[in-house]
This record gives structure tokens, C-alpha cells and sequence, in this order.
């Protein structure tokens, strides 16, 4: 390759993988595999090692991970979380055991699996967890403390009060778990997290720690960063003390005194993934004496004593036997391959979500074709490419009708999405009950999908508005419904009574308007009324909505089935009126960013009234923010407003503002 020919690629490369890296470190929200992440990355890797006057510090090569979240406050570790460098062959181990015996001479590593998941710091002073954080880029992490709290496999007070540890671990989601979740999500008609390391991380970044919590998340810790009061001298041993002081560590490590036994080692690994409960998408070699780590040192970005070793993906061929199409709460059908079974990554494969006809016109996959399979993120299934078709096989299209309902079926412009019209379609009942009565929308306690379903199978409940007129007799008739489970459920629907009108609009599932949207909607136009005789110009007018939000709002304002659905609710008692509506606009067009610990309110009680007020609230500081709204503790928010000129409010000043 020409000397410009290789700068261009590497700008390409470049441009790509940093755009790769924000949707996996930072957005948790990944389009390609690792495996073609992996293939680009080790492109970049030799293009720059053939021209090394092209490399810059700011390579993807030369930095570890993603930025840091805004929504959390910063933390710099002491001790860099660095990456690791890659292997995908036998050959290229072999060349990482040349190099360290070159080095330190006489060897012992130790072999263990590489989690897929969130990596994250755990500190502990007097053997009491103190703060937990993510790599971030290496340098800088994001806190997130609280929600290490949650989960239950991190010790909170260890079982020897070390004076200082620092340790380092992988947070991460069971398949049991993601699967739980995933099918919640569906449920619920929410995008499902495309694999568990999104899922944990996602999970793991989230503002309410009660979200976190109830995502099941674990952790094996790994690595000692810091210490005092205890000196270890190799990896097995701190491996062995990690577990003594209360923590999950690595099930399975393995002591190696040659390369060839480290490399068994390796493949053994591989051939188990299948079969754990858990993800892993590598195995390391580490050099066990940590005094032989020391005289290795590192590179700029990679510990010159450690190898991961990447398993490729695998992929088989199978049948394509019929495409079934499902029907979610807000109307979507979902296309899904059904094959002939297939073993990939340990387990039986016979199904696959297609989803959406774009995906099958893009790959032309038609009934009776032999299809290529892989496992992304070794555990969802999905069709890779089509190997042959079947004789006379025909291009696949969509149904025209509903399979639920019989009704029709439309796709919006500019959506992949198409979508059932009959709010009244019996397969989006249960998903949409499931959303109507969840946490953000109308907060329903004690009435999850198992007795939603049973409501439906005893034809107790056509619409959520039968939620408002069911009786405790009709409950306790019910399967594992006792008497005071049953009073349980009334008095959770009767609360729900009182909701502000935005809960009610986010329950009612309106495409395109999620929780923030349902707010904004409601304080502009204060009631139901209002809202019904809005146009979509006056619902465009909004800050914060587009066209396609406010005709999404226009139009689902116009059906008859909605305006059915929103008179029984009124007459059940739901109201029908917002306390956010706007009374005072004093704060109409400021922008406030609140930071640190509030004495007096809590952060949901002081947005409430900055919108109340007609302001608006953001998660990150910059030069347009209005105010900073700092409390105790007040982290990196407070110091980026300093450092740009922005006001900084106390508490004190916040309540002067507020007064009539």
C-alpha cells in the first residue's frame, strides 16, 4: 500500500472506530459485532505499525474505553484501568510469551475467562465500600457508587477492615437475567438491549439507582489495584485473598508454566463458553509474580504482561422453515425465522427475530433458504446471510392485515416500522396493560404481567379502563390472589386515580412521545381538553417537539378509539387535569442544571418547579445553561460552570427565586 493511500485508510478507520466506540463505551447502544469491531481495530493497528508517521495520540489505538457520562460526577484513578491487548491466533500468543520470556526470563501465568461486561473500580477504607466507578477512558471514570450499592454480590463491608483497597471487577448481567429483561421489554413495547454487556451497562448508568437495582446485576472482581496494610507478591495469591475478604471472583483460574499449556487452557475456555451462565468473549493470560508485571511495565495504552485472546464467532447453516409475525403493544409486527435446530456457542438454536422487512429485503431471505447463523454477543441469534434460496422460493413480504385483529396494517414515512391501527388488536392488549400500569406510567403496585394475564383470560379487563371498575370478590376468585394481595391491587389502582394528566398521557402509549415528551405535552396544554382540540401546529410549538412528535400527538388525539378509551377513564375518576401546567413564567426560557445533594428538596421536587415555572432542566452544563443549582458534594457540573462563566445558584439563592 502506497504512502497515501495508507493516511486515508487511516483517517476511515480512524473516523470509524471513534464513532463505533461512542455507541458502545458511551451510548450503550452498539451496531456492529465485536467480532467487526475487532477486525477494524486490528486493521488500524498494523496500518500504523507499517507507517508509524501517521500515528497520533489521539488514535483510537493509543486510548483506552469511552468519555465519561456528563450525568455523573468524575473520579481519577490513581491506579490507570488499562485496556488489553488482543490476539485472535495461536501464533500471536506464542509471539506475547517470546516477548515477556525475552524480558523476565522463567514465567508462570495464570489463565482465566475475559468477562463481557461494565468494567468498574470498587474502594474500600477500613474494609467499608466507600466508592465504586467505571473506567471511563482510563484515566477518568464516572461515580456511580450508588448503584454499585445495589448490586448484591459486592461486599459493602469486607471480612477483614484493610486499612485501603482498590479493587477491579466486571460488572455484568446473567442470560437469566437478560433474557427476564429483554422480555419485559418487549412486553412493554420498549427497544430490548441488543446483548447482556449492554444490558449491565446500560443498567449501570442510569440517574435512579432503584432502576439499577431491579436489573439484577453481578460483578467477579478480578485485579488489586491498591493496597495497604497487606503486601502480595502474585496474582493466584491476591486472587485467593479477594476471595477470602468476601468477594466473587474469576469460578475458574489456572496456574500455567509453559505457552502450550496456557493456550489448552485457552481453548478449554472457548469450549465451555457455551455452556456458562454468563457471557465471556476471551480469555487472558496474565504473568502471575507481580514483581515480573512491574519490570514489563506497559505500553501507552496496553500492560505488556497480559494477552486477551478473542474467540471468533461462530457461524452454521440451517434451514429457514417459516416466518412468524408477533404483534407488540404499540402495534409493530416483528417478523421471526423459525429453522430447522442448529447448535452455536454451546445451545439449540431454532428461532431468530427477522426485524422488520427492511432487514429481510436488505439480506433477500425467503422461506425454505439455507441462512448463515451467529450468536451477537454469543448469545441473541441472528441471520447473518443468505447461503442459497429454495427452488421457486419469493421474496418475503409483510402481511397487508393484522394476524391478531384482521385490521390493517400501515408504515409510516421515514419508519422500518409497520404497525397494526386497531387499538382495540387482542395481541397488543397485554403489552399495552403491562405499560399502562409500570413504574413511570400510571404506577399500578402489585399488578405485574401474571395477573394482567389472568384479567385477561377471565375476561375481567378489555381496556385499562376495567382496571377502575374491578371488585375484591372478582379478585379473590382469582389464582394466587389472596384477600389482602387483592386489597393491595384496589388501593394501588385508586392512588392511581390522582396521577397528574403527563403519567396518564406516557401510559396511554402514544408513538414517538416517551415519559419527558407525556411532561411537556401536559404543561402546555394543562388538560385532556386542551389537548384534544390542539392542532399539530399548536403541538409543534412546543421546545422539544418536531413535526413527526406533534402529528404522532395530533393523530392519536383524532382516533375514536381514543377518544372512547379517555371518556371511560374520566368517568372512572382518572384525572384529567396537570399540575405542571405552567402558572408563572418566570423561568421561561432558562435552562437550570441541578448538581450535588438538595437539603431542602429533593431534585424531582426542585424540577417540578422550575417547570412548573416554565424552565427547563438538563443533565449537562454549557455556555446556553442559565443556572447551576448546586448542593452539598457538588462535582465536575459545579467546576465546568465556574470554568465557563455560568451562575451557580445555592439553595438559598434557588428559594429567593421562588418566592412570589
Amino acid at each position: 500500500m502506497q504512502q497515501e493511500e495508507a493516511k486515508k485508510r487511516i483517517l476511515e478507520l480512524r473516523k470509524q472506530i471513534q464513532y463505533h466506540n461512542q455507541k458502545y463505551y458511551v451510548e450503550d447502544a452498539p451496531e456492529i459485532d465485536d467480532f467487526e469491531y475487532d477486525m477494524l481495530y486490528r486493521e488500524l493497528q498494523n496500518l500504523e505499525a507499517a507507517f508509524p508517521q501517521f500515528v497520533v495520540p489521539n488514535s483510537p489505538t493509543q486510548k483506552v474505553g469511552g468519555a465519561p457520562l456528563a450525568q455523573f460526577s468524575k473520579v481519577r484513578h490513581e491506579v490507570v484501568m488499562e485496556s488489553l491487548h488482543d490476539s485472535f491466533s495461536h501464533e500471536e500468543l506464542r509471539e506475547f510469551d517470546r516477548r515477556v520470556r525475552e524480558a523476565v526470563g522463567d514465567v508462570t501465568y495464570v489463565v482465566e475467562p475475559k468477562f463481557d461486561g461494565l468494567s468498574v473500580s470498587l474502594e474500600y477504607r477500613d474494609g467499608v465500600f466507600t466508592r465504586g466507578s467505571t473506567r471511563g477512558d482510563g484515566t477518568v471514570g464516572e461515580d456511580v457508587t450508588e448503584n454499585l450499592r445495589t448490586i448484591r454480590t459486592i461486599p459493602k463491608k469486607l471480612k477483614e477492615p484493610v486499612p485501603f483497597l482498590e479493587v477491579r471487577g466486571e460488572v455484568y448481567m446473567s442470560h437469566e437475567s437478560f433474557f427476564k429483561l429483554c422480555a419485559q421489554q418487549e412486553l412493554a413495547g420498549e427497544k430490548p438491549f441488543k446483548n447482556p454487556r449492554n444490558a449491565a451497562a446500560g443498567s449501570l448508568r442510569q440517574k435512579d439507582s432503584r432502576v439499577t437495582a431491579s436489573r439484577v446485576l453481578d460483578i467477579f472482581v478480578f485485579n488489586v489495584q491498591q493496597i495497604s496494610g497487606d503486601v502480595l507478591s502474585s496474582h493466584e495469591e491476591a486472587l485467593d485473598y479477594l476471595k477470602r475478604l468476601g468477594f466473587t471472583v474469576s469460578p475458574f483460574y489456572t496456574a500455567c508454566r509453559t505457552i502450550d499449556e496456557a493456550i489448552r487452557e485457552v481453548e478449554r475456555i472457548g469450549e465451555m463458553r457455551g455452556s456458562l451462565g454468563y457471557s465471556i468473549d476471551g480469555a487472558v493470560i496474565k504473568v502471575n509474580r507481580f514483581s515480573q508485571r512491574q519490570e514489563l511495565g506497559s505500553t501507552a495504552k496496553f500492560p505488556k504482561w497480559a494477552e486477551a485472546f478473542k474467540y471468533p464467532p461462530e457461524e452454521k447453516e440451517t434451514k429457514l422453515l417459516r416466518i412468524e409475525v408477533n404483534v407488540g403493544r404499540t402495534g409493530v409486527l416483528t417478523p421471526t425465522g423459525v429453522f430447522e435446530p442448529v447448535t452455536l456457542a454451546g445451545t439449540t438454536v431454532s428461532r431468530a427475530t427477522l426485524h422488520n422487512q427492511d432487514f429481510i429485503s436488505e439480506k433477500d431471505i425467503r422461506v425454505g433458504d439455507v441462512v448463515k447463523l451467529r450468536k451477537a454477543g454469543e448469545i441473541i441469534p441472528e441471520v447473518v446471510c443468505v447461503v442459497s434460496h429454495a427452488d421457486h422460493a419469493e421474496p418475503y413480504r409483510l402481511p397487508e392485515t393484522c394476524p391478531s385483529c384482521g385490521g390493517p396494517v400501515i408504515r409510516e414515512e421515514g419508519e422500518s416500522a409497520v404497525r397494526c391501527t386497531n387499538a382495540a388488536c387482542p395481541a397488543q392488549l397485554a403489552r399495552h396493560l403491562i405499560h399502562f400500569v409500570s413504574r413511570d406510567a400510571m404506577d399500578i403496585d402489585n399488578c405485574g404481567p401474571a395477573v394482567l394475564e389472568q384479567l385477561i383470560a377471565q375476561g375481567l379487563v378489555h381496556s385499562p379502563a376495567d382496571l377502575y371498575h374491578l371488585t375484591l370478590p372478582q379478585l379473590t376468585r382469582m389464582e394466587r390472589m389472596g384477600e389482602k394481595s387483592a386489597q393491595n391491587l384496589l388501593d394501588g389502582i385508586a392512588r392511581s386515580r390522582q396521577n397528574d394528566l403527563s403519567r396518564l398521557l406516557f401510559a396511554m402509549g402514544i408513538p414517538h412521545i416517551g415519559q419527558k415528551a407525556a411532561k411537556l405535552l401536559a404543561a402546555r396544554f394543562g388538560n385532556m381538553t386542551n389537548i384534544f382540540e390542539a392542532t399539530a401546529a399548536d403541538i409543534a410549538a412546543i421546545d422539544g417537539y418536531g413535526s413527526i412528535m406533534a402529528e404522532s400527538v395530533q393523530e392519536f388525539f383524532s382516533l375514536t378509539a381514543t377518544a372512547e378509551l379517555v371518556a371511560q377513564l374520566r368517568d372512572a375518576g382518572v384525572n384529567m387535569e396537570s399540575s405542571l401546567q405552567v402558572t408563572d413564567s418566570r423561568f421561561a426560557g432558562k435552562t437550570f442544571v441541578l448538581t450535588g445533594t438538595l437539603s431542602h428538596r429533593t431534585r424531582t421536587e426542585a424540577t417540578a418547579l422550575i417547570e412548573q415555572f416554565g424552565g427547563k432542566v438538563t443533565g449537562s452544563v454549557s455556555k446556553k445553561t442559565s443556572y447551576v443549582l448546586a448542593g452539598e458534594a457538588a462535582g465536575s457540573k459545579l467546576d465546568k460552570a465556574q470554568k465557563l462563566g455560568v451562575p451557580v445558584l445555592t439553595e438559598a439563592d434557588f428559594e429567593v427565586l421562588l418566592q412570589p
